[in-house]
């Protein structure tokens, strides 16, 4: 059976269930990705709070010198948000049936990504072509080591989402892109949460 197909049916008007205690619980297989992701999530989280912590922290120092955040990190944001949304309709797309909509979500979502990621590396050259170096002050390593984390987590996202765009496209089971699909768009929003939290505290100071 095609993915159009799977996306197309409706499990809810078959009667029985062939599956043996399909009733009541997902079976285990389908709960393990989305504990994984709470772990994920977790320690991810904790990570962010202490670099969130240490910078609050660090602030308070006298030699602490304020840095000017370049325009680029708005237009930046714009992007994620436009990402996060993208992925959001493609989770939407999975569950609906509505394959065309499944695929542009996805290909939003990840471009979005691929494209704030290089807005980032650009940043870094503004930064840099200024004599902003991670040696200038305390601020700007920190700002370097607060962009650069989540960076990395952008881009780990997007391993996850070039394996979840394969099974769209080779029209795997429809179980497995729904799950995979709802995971990728739960991290994307996770992703956009965490840069506002860094990009608001960047801001304050």
């Amino acid at each position: 059976m095609s993915l159009v197909d799977q996306l197309t049916e409706k499990p809810w008007l078959t009667e029985g269930c062939e599956v043996e205690g399909c009733v009541g619980e997902a079976p285990l297989d389908l709960r393990a990705p989305h504990l994984g992701l709470k772990v994920l999530l977790g320690v991810a989280s904790a990570l962010f709070m202490l670099v969130v912590v240490a910078y609050a922290y660090r602030m308070t120092f006298g030699d602490w010198q304020p840095m000017h955040q370049p325009w680029l990190l708005w237009v930046n944001t714009l992007i994620l948000v436009l990402g996060s949304w993208g992925m959001h309709r493609a989770w939407g797309g999975a569950y609906s049936g509505q394959l065309g909509v499944l695929k542009s979500g996805m290909v939003l979502g990840g471009g979005c990504a691929v494209v704030f990621l290089g807005g980032q590396l650009l940043v870094w050259k503004e930064l840099v072509s200024q004599g902003f170096f991670a040696s200038y002050g305390v601020s700007v390593a920190f700002f370097y080591v607060v962009t650069a984390l989540h960076a990395a987590h952008v881009f780990g996202g997007l391993i996850a989402w070039y394996r979840a765009s394969l099974k769209i496209w080779r029209d795997d089971d429809i179980d497995n892109v729904r799950i995979t699909v709802e995971l990728c768009a739960t991290y994307w929003h996770f992703l956009l949460c965490m840069w506002i939290i860094l990009f608001g505290l960047l801001l304050l100071t």
